[in-house]
């Protein structure tokens, strides 16, 4: 899963990058995605097959602050992406003829830049919050990373404090982010339902398949490790925690280039031309 990520991802981007007629708002989103779930896959992902295949299972307590870190930004990024991709969606069938007019290159660079902006200040009290906390009740974490909950119940004292601001950035982020999403495809419901063909509405449900399947395969494995985490975690079996939290940071990486390269009939186009060995047709067209 972790080799399809790499290759899918980074596959994608180059085609995003080289190929003119990607050169769109949908398609920049999209290189955010995909280059978010890179780095996300990657900061964890190599750690923990080492600790499979060579039994390397040790870590620097700042080593671990900082892959913490790393891992919950980017994970608030992915969400912010996936919003960001919502409204990409409304505006481009609610305001077709001023899609190009609103979403500018300088917005969307503002849009993304905002997103990982938020997630690092809302993230960067984690690792204060973590390292004040006095701990002797061992040292081994049960996953395969470190994870802000799993580092916080290592302490003997009181991280209270802990759970509190990670639910309201749970809040903040997920809470945000969802709302939007939901807000732009109950716009985006109505638009297609008022429309007269049935093509044409086919044809608008058809552009949302891909991100729909991108936020399942995002927030249903988010929503099942942070809840267990804080409400009746101790019920479910540890075992099922560690697989949901690794597919949590995996699935998303590794389904997201299939979908969209699947999915998106110009990507699907341009992957068949370069497998079918033709060389890159530079076009404006869509």
């Amino acid at each position: 899963m972790y080799a399809v990520a790499v290759v899918g991802n980074c596959g994608l981007l180059y085609l995003i990058r080289y190929e003119d007629a990607l050169h769109r708002p949908m398609y920049y989103f999209l290189a955010m995605l995909f280059l978010t779930g890179l780095f996300i896959s990657s900061s964890t992902i190599p750690k923990a097959l080492s600790i499979f295949w060579f039994h390397f299972k040790e870590i620097s307590f700042d080593g671990c602050l900082i892959q913490m870190f790393f891992v919950h930004t980017l994970t608030g990024m992915e969400s912010g992406v996936l919003m960001l991709m919502a409204l990409d969606r409304y505006v481009a069938i609610c305001y077709p003829l001023r899609y190009s007019t609103i979403l500018t290159n300088p917005v969307i660079a503002k849009a993304g830049l905002s997103t990982f902006l938020r997630g690092v200040l809302l993230i960067i009290p984690f690792t204060f919050l973590t390292k004040r906390l006095p701990y002797c009740r061992g040292n081994v974490i049960p996953h395969t990373y470190c994870d802000h909950m799993s580092v916080a119940k290592l302490s003997c004292g009181n991280i209270k404090v802990n759970v509190i601001y990670g639910l309201m950035v749970a809040l903040l982020i997920g809470g945000f982010d969802i709302l939007c999403i939901t807000v732009s495809y109950t716009m985006i419901l109505r638009a297609v339902v008022s429309l007269s063909s049935a093509d044409a509405r086919q044809k608008a449900f058809s552009t949302c398949t891909a991100h729909i399947c991108s936020i399942v395969f995002s927030y249903s494995p988010a929503f099942f490790s942070f809840f267990s985490h804080r409400f009746r975690g101790h019920r479910i079996s540890p075992s099922c925690h560690i697989i949901v939290a690794n597919i949590y940071l995996l699935l998303p990486p590794t389904m997201n280039p299939v979908v969209y390269g699947v999915k998106t009939k110009q990507i699907r186009d341009c992957v068949i031309r370069i497998l079918s060995g033709s060389k890159f047709i530079k076009s404006h067209s869509i």
